[in-house]
């Protein structure tokens, strides 16, 4: 009896360098990063939570997924985590978005990446992704048609520097004001996604303090500074009308140090 050709050695799949994901919970932020990767000629694969980019990473095997840490659902760090886990994925190179638009005073180089292999705030998304993404890029074999093996545009065009254009609109988001009627769920859903970033900016700068203070119970002493920041931004960002609904920030807070009790056991 002839023996058939064991399958996985021909269904083998491969990272696609033509492809990057990019997930992020601002629109404006996703369409910062895909214009300057579109005009690098990029095939650009977007998602807004974590679920949505483990299906679509899988599914698209892009050569990079550029992920904000404090990404909906399942956060950027644990996605990195979980798709380097994948053997299909294991090789996949991931970008960091971690930024809440302001120049706190933690902000500095984050003390670990998490398997990641590099990050960027998002308002220099404009400015600096092209080089990051430059310095990531594996360079295939002569004729494997990367988009940037031969040119820095897209084929049969000429190059476009809007990427870096000083009128192209930055993603920082502009101070909230009153929502109106009918805007009260995306205003919520804004202070939400905000609180989340402040707090995961926190973890990715100090992630082993952290992790300290919380097996030891003091997690608001040890950072009481850093959330007095947290708070001042995010009460300058959120109408008085949506932080009398619930406080958010708080709650988000808990939410985080919970589940990191359970990560500890």
């Amino acid at each position: 009896m002839v023996k058939k050709p064991a399958p996985s050695a021909a269904a083998k799949k491969t990272l696609d360098t033509t492809k990057v994901l990019v997930a992020h919970s601002n629109p404006e932020v996703l369409q910062s990063a895909r214009s300057v990767l579109n005009n690098q000629g990029y095939k650009v694969i977007t998602a807004a939570d974590g679920v949505e980019v483990m299906v679509k990473a899988l599914r698209e095997l892009p050569f990079l997924t550029v992920v904000e840490v404090s990404l909906p659902k399942i956060y950027g760090f644990e996605l990195c985590k979980k798709l380097k886990s994948r053997e299909e994925a294991k090789e996949m190179k991931f970008i960091l978005i971690a930024s809440i638009s302001d120049k706190a005073r933690y902000r500095r180089e984050p003390s670990s990446l998490y398997g990641a292999d590099d990050y960027i705030e998002a308002q220099d998304i404009p400015a600096m992704l092209t080089e990051k993404i430059n310095k990531l890029a594996v360079m295939p074999e002569e004729g494997a048609g990367h988009p940037q093996s031969e040119q820095k545009g897209p084929a049969g065009t000429e190059p476009d520097v809007t990427g870096a254009r000083p009128d192209v609109r930055q993603p920082v988001a502009p101070p909230e004001t009153k929502p109106s009627e009918g805007k009260t769920d995306e205003a919520t859903e804004k202070a939400k996604r905000l609180s989340r970033t402040i707090i995961n900016d926190i973890y990715l700068y100090n992630a082993a303090k952290v992790m300290e203070s919380i097996k030891n119970g003091n997690f608001y002493s040890i950072f009481a500074s850093e959330l007095n920041e947290g708070q001042k931004l995010y009460k300058n960002r959120i109408p008085q009308e949506i932080r009398d609904k619930a406080n958010y920030f708080k709650d988000t807070i808990e939410e985080f140090i919970s589940k990191k009790k359970q990560e500890l056991g």
